[in-house]
């Protein structure tokens, strides 16, 4: 099955099948705009001046109160579905023979344009109500072949309803009148479902489920990609996920065929699943207990399997398909299998009417696979689509009911009804009966009451609903008092039954305990979650509440039966290991029994890209088995396929671990793979003893008051002084994986203390008594390496940078560090938490032996080397507020040339490198050999773990050569050295003396005097233009400062480095090569390097590249656009004007050939010079407003101050131009 062109197809399917019917729509007068009166007259119906068949007006009128009720875009999205999902089922049922009259009906077996029951229509003695007359007369008459078409298309739909009500309603509602129309074009939607999914690909009914799930995915991406509470209507785009059948075949083998194996341990079943895990050997204790609770015989009949979140009914499908081996098993006819299975063992709850309608269907066709008279005999199935109470007038439905209960009807209200809450009463009078039967009829009555009241939102709820045992224990009397009442005189009556009997079934179906519960429940954080669910789940599962998922769980063990019933899922598997699911996850290990668990981790679903779903599938035992050890596969690696096979191979099984052990290691994680040497360490001294951590800052408006530090005035900034003069101060906000120290960046607003950003309603500013001292930091979701990094005086921290501090006066916190760092702890973090995301509480549970001196001894200085290295490391770039000078013009790098200062700086890289690599190998071994742990670990470091900048491997991820890397570590290094003569040229840096000189605002105290080697721009303008038009432009300034840095002797030779490592090409000369770099890609590179947070600004004059001119940021004033148009934008529209006038002259002297390429040039000026007269209009328009920068609002405000005047505008403010 090729998915890839099926999520295509689907995708693109949708977006066709709502055009259609919106068109459909049109033709009877509606639109999104307005609705057409429609108006009866004699045999006809008149929209907008057309006429219409009289039977077109009530079908009108009820999709006008659809779309009132729903909006139009719902209703054309609901019908654009139900079209898609007819034609797939009529597509699927065709290809397989499953047609009564055996034509195809929306293809041709021999390929011919017409479908084949168009061709053979006039051997159809009568396809629903329509005759063999009526075809004939209509395939005479050539103009009415599309009419006899839809006609013949209804009638198939009409027919298969008798059997498939669910997903084949009666055709003579409103959606008759949506119906696609044209559909014998060739770029038909028929034709496009008919050529773009090959035959074999219908084979399986697989299709139905990978089909929905790539027609919503859009919808999906949609909804999830909006980032708000989702609402009830896009609960099933958001979460449904389709299963792949390997999962489905491992959670259905582990779960029903486990049981039957249970009992009949040598049935030859256990052949045909081989994605089944058979139980680790147990003690004799655990087997004889195991033996108690076993029934020793299983009636297949009495089976159940419930899917709580059916979807497209693919858990069914393959629980049908082991059940059919159990019933031939015990010697059951094939042909009496199907309804047995169908009515008696399987059940299925949805919230989505679509799904649960291709669930059925799924299930109707594996019957009949297995019998041919299935469909036309009839089922009953257990599939529902949980149905709300909310547009159900209550006290209606409930007078309704008294009156059949008591008898008796009265204009007058009822007292009666007062215990109830209802305020007006009923409508029908007290009637005298025996006291027994009083009591009766009002818990009947209570009893309906709370049902519809529990079911007011259950489209919403769905199957989390739980039933209390007061009313489910009592729902088969209660059925059947109410269908023994007499309703021949009453349709009030016979109203309320129609409403109130389905209710009391999901009612059933809720509250009934289950053999078997499995499903892929939906996966939603209570951050998605819409008022209705959030409240209701506050109250009902509290333990629970923080993804839907985990309810389901939860819920999953209420719906199974006690004691042998099973409750197998695959969902995320946060629940095995993070705090926020600590109490639920304690009460399962304690009350449950993990049969098998294949921990799948991530890309286990090869539809969803990334990391995005990191699963387990895990099948339960609905009791307790003391001492009992489960079969767990850890398949975290690999792709789809990888994961497999390792269920399939059992590969990686670990079946030592006893359940009751996990809670030897804090917080229970189901750490199972884990040693007993490594349990050991958990018997030690926790960090929640001897350091403080806390939740950090939750700005919840972080574009307002966080910011990178160079985007702001260095005078408000404090850069570790903790004075409280200044107004920003460092924050630890995590970062990339960077070990020792780093990813210093980001800076907060705590002015007064953080008086603003404590009154924001939304913030939460933590509660630490140690902002502002010495730590350790991290980044709170890491890779599969975690990285610590010392954190010095003067920081505050981030809830994405979480922020320790050793407040055990013996304890070291260059030690800590080390010891965070080592492949110990990291280690130890996955087995508390394995996933991308580390908790604070994971952090409180490290357990170290501080007691070893020798260890304290080993490692002290050597971290303060690491660090030492690391923050040279850091601070050699410009991004560092430490930064003092490029590595390769400092005196112990810097050489006659560019080319030798390179290569000694390449050399001081490697030697770096290599140093840090055995200073934490080093540390590796001192703590791996204390906590005795060389059977465990090794202390080797790979090179790409070397988180250090001079580290190509580390700085360049991919698989790249070495001379590929080398090549991109050479560009980067003159691309820095590039950039710094920028800043030299701006006054940012000076070559007199190290450091940052001027990071003000609005050039206020610049000072020209300290830069005397190499001087400063007087304006901080510097244009950038394809031809040297200015003396004075980048080029010529970069060319200046190379020259003076090295010498004049070498500067051809530097030129020429230079332009090698930026990829010169065949014919230029170094100078074009540095030209073309910044006429192109220096503003791409500045871009990168400050996080797209630019501090010298491109102002350009569009595509055409006419005129290009850096402006530093701190040194902008409101008349910077004015020089800048005087100085250099009118200047040059007169030089190109004048240039353009000397080409001409010299084509006419010149070849007919040079001539040709005169004019291109003169062409592309020409260009050029009406793109410059157009900017000189906007920049003149933007120059009279004088416009001011607050720096403080940061350079994401400030660039969009400026319209389009500035390059990559999109990019900086995240909007389109």
């Amino acid at each position: 099955m090729n998915k890839n062109k099926l999520k295509s197809y689907a995708q693109n399917a949708r977006r066709e099948f709502i055009k259609a019917v919106m068109q459909s729509a049109a033709v009877y007068g509606i639109n999104e705009k307005e609705i057409f009166p429609c108006e009866k007259k004699g045999d006809f119906c008149l929209i907008n001046g057309k006429p219409f068949p009289k039977t077109v007006h009530s079908q009108r009128k009820a999709l006008e109160e659809h779309i009132q009720s729903q909006g139009f875009y719902q209703v054309m999205e609901d019908a654009a579905y139900t079209w898609f999902n007819r034609f797939a089922a009529v597509r699927f049922m065709e290809l397989k023979g499953y047609l009564s009259h055996g034509y195809r009906v929306l293809s041709h077996p021999e390929e011919k344009r017409e479908p084949e029951i168009l061709e053979k229509a006039q051997y159809i003695e009568r396809l629903d109500g329509l005759t063999k007359d009526e075809i004939i007369k209509l395939k005479i008459d050539g103009k009415g072949e599309e009419e006899l078409y839809a006609r013949l298309l209804l009638a198939q739909c009409n027919e298969l309803s008798q059997f498939m009500p669910f997903l084949f309603e009666k055709i003579n509602d409103y959606t008759e009148l949506l119906m696609p129309k044209y559909l014998l074009r060739n770029d038909s939607l028929i034709r496009t479902m008919v050529n773009e999914i090959s035959e074999e690909d219908w084979d399986s009914v697989e299709i139905i489920g990978w089909l929905y799930q790539f027609y919503i995915s859009e919808k999906k991406d949609e909804v999830i990609g909006s980032k708000k509470a989702i609402k009830t209507e896009d609960i099933p785009a958001a979460t449904q996920l389709f299963t792949p059948n390997w999962i489905v075949k491992y959670l259905v083998q582990n779960s029903l065929g486990a049981k039957w194996l249970s009992t009949y341990p040598s049935s030859s079943i256990k052949q045909e699943m081989e994605y089944y895990i058979e139980p680790a050997e147990q003690t004799p204790e655990v087997v004889e207990e195991i033996k108690k609770m076993t029934p020793s015989t299983l009636n297949p009949e009495e089976l159940t399997v419930m899917d709580p979140a059916c979807g497209s009914g693919h858990m069914l499908v393959e629980a049908y398909n082991l059940l059919k081996l159990i019933y031939l098993e015990r010697g059951y006819r094939k042909h009496d299998i199907p309804k047995l299975i169908l009515e008696k063992n399987l059940y299925g709850l949805e919230i989505d009417e679509r799904a649960a309608q291709l669930s059925g269907f799924a299930l109707m066709m594996k019957a009949r696979e297995d019998d041919r008279q299935v469909i036309e005999n009839g089922i009953n199935l257990n599939i529902l689509c949980l149905k709300a109470t909310k547009h159900i007038d209550v006290n209606d439905t409930l007078r309704s009911l008294e009156s059949l209960l008591t008898g008796q009807y009265s204009s007058f209200p009822s007292e009666k009804y007062k215990f109830m809450g209802v305020i007006d009463g009923p409508l029908f009078a007290y009637q005298t009966m025996p006291v027994e039967r009083n009591k009766k009829n009002q818990f009947i009555l209570k009893s309906i009451k709370k049902l519809l009241e529990l079911f007011v939102e259950a489209n919403t709820l769905g199957s989390l609903i739980k039933i209390p045992p007061g009313i489910g224990n009592n729902l088969s009397a209660i059925k059947q008092e109410i269908e023994s009442l007499d309703i021949s005189e009453t349709l009030m009556g016979q109203r309320a039954l129609d409403i109130i009997l389905p209710f009391l079934q999901q009612a059933k179906f809720l509250y009934q305990k289950y053999d078997v519960v499995v499903t892929n429940p939906p996966y939603m954080g209570s951050g998605g979650m819409n008022t209705i669910l959030k409240e209701f789940t506050e109250t009902r599962y509290p333990e629970t509440k923080l993804d839907l998922f985990a309810m389901f769980i939860e819920h999953g063990f209420e719906m199974a039966k006690e004691g042998i019933g099973f409750n197998a899922m695959v969902t995320m598997q946060s629940w095995m290991f993070l705090s926020s699911f600590e109490r639920c996850r304690e009460t399962w290990l304690e009350t449950k029994t993990i049969q098998s668990m294949a921990h799948l981790g991530a890309r286990a679903f090869s539809t969803i890209s990334g990391e995005v779903v990191t699963v387990t599938a895990f099948s339960f035992l609905n009791h307790h088995l003391k001492q009992f050890k489960p079969s767990f596969l850890r398949l975290i690696d690999g792709d789809e396929e990888d994961k497999r096979q390792g269920i399939i191979n059992k590969s990686f099984l670990f079946n030592h671990t006893i359940q009751d052990d996990f809670k030897k290691i804090p917080g229970s994680p189901i750490s199972y793979w884990v040693s007993e040497d490594f349990k050991r360490l958990f018997l030690f001294d926790k960090f929640k003893n001897n350091i403080e951590i806390v939740e950090g800052i939750h700005s919840r408006y972080n574009s307002y008051f966080l910011k990178l530090w160079f985007e702001i005035s260095l005078n408000m900034f404090s850069k570790g002084d903790i004075s409280d003069k200044y107004k920003w101060y460092p924050i630890n906000k995590g970062g990339t994986f960077k070990k020792w120290y780093g990813n210093n960046i980001f800076i907060v607003n705590w002015e007064n203390n953080g008086k603003e950003l404590k009154s924001y309603k939304k913030s939460s500013v933590g509660s630490c008594n140690n902002y502002f001292n010495k730590g350790i930091t991290f980044t709170s979701i890491t890779s599969n390496v975690k990285s610590f990094r010392f954190s010095p005086t003067g920081f505050l921290y981030d809830v994405s940078g979480p922020t320790f501090y050793v407040i055990n006066n013996k304890w070291d916190i260059d030690v800590i560090l080390g010891y965070c760092n080592s492949k110990i702890i990291n280690f130890v973090l996955d087995i508390l938490n394995p996933t991308l995301s580390i908790q604070v509480g994971d952090i409180r549970n490290i357990p170290m032996n501080y007691d070893k001196q020798e260890v304290i001894d080993g490692v002290k200085e050597l971290i303060k080397s690491c660090i030492s290295i690391s923050k040279y490391d850091w601070d050699s770039r410009e991004t560092s507020w430490d930064f003092e000078q490029l590595p390769v013009l400092k005196p112990e790098i810097k050489s006659k040339d560019i080319y030798s200062s390179y290569q000694n700086y390449r050399s001081q890289c490697q030697q770096v490198t290599d140093e840090m690599k055995q200073l934490e190998e080093e540390n590796n071994r001192i703590f791996i050999e204390a906590y005795g742990l060389q059977d465990e670990l090794t202390p080797d470091v790979p090179i790409k773990e070397i988180t250090l900048f001079a580290n190509p491997y580390y700085r360049y991820n991919g698989n790249l050569t070495d001379d590929e890397r080398e090549k991109r570590f050479k560009a980067d290094t003159i691309k820095e050295l590039i950039n710094y003569a920028i800043g030299c040229m701006m006054g940012r840096y000076s070559l007199d003396k190290p450091g940052l000189i001027y990071a003000h605002n609005g050039n206020i105290g610049f000072d020209s005097s300290q830069y005397e080697i190499f001087p400063a721009d007087e304006d901080g303008i510097i244009p950038i233009t394809e031809i040297e038009w200015f003396e004075d432009d980048t080029i010529a300034r970069l060319i200046k400062f190379i020259e003076i840095v090295w010498s004049k002797e070498t500067l051809e030779k530097n030129l020429d480095f230079i332009a090698e490592a930026l990829q010169r090409r065949s014919g230029e000369t170094s100078r074009d090569t540095i030209r073309r770099y910044f006429v192109n890609d220096f503003y791409r590179a500045h871009l990168q390097t400050y996080k797209k947070r630019p501090i010298y600004w491109l102002f350009s004059s569009g595509k055409q590249k006419a005129f290009q001119s850096l402006v530093y940021l701190h040194r902008y004033t409101p008349g910077t656009l004015s020089r800048m148009r005087m100085e250099y934008v009118l200047p040059l529209q007169g030089a190109i004007s004048q240039h353009i006038e000397h080409l001409k002259k010299e084509k006419e002297m010149a070849s007919i050939s040079a001539g040709v390429k005169i004019q291109k040039e003169i062409n592309k000026l020409g260009k050029q010079n009406e793109e410059l007269l157009s900017f000189d209009e906007k920049l003149k328009h933007w120059a009279d407003m004088k416009i001011e920068l607050d720096l403080d609002d940061g350079a994401k405000l400030n660039y969009s101050k400026f319209g389009d005047l500035l390059a990559e505008s999109n990019k900086v403010t995240g909007k389109k131009q």
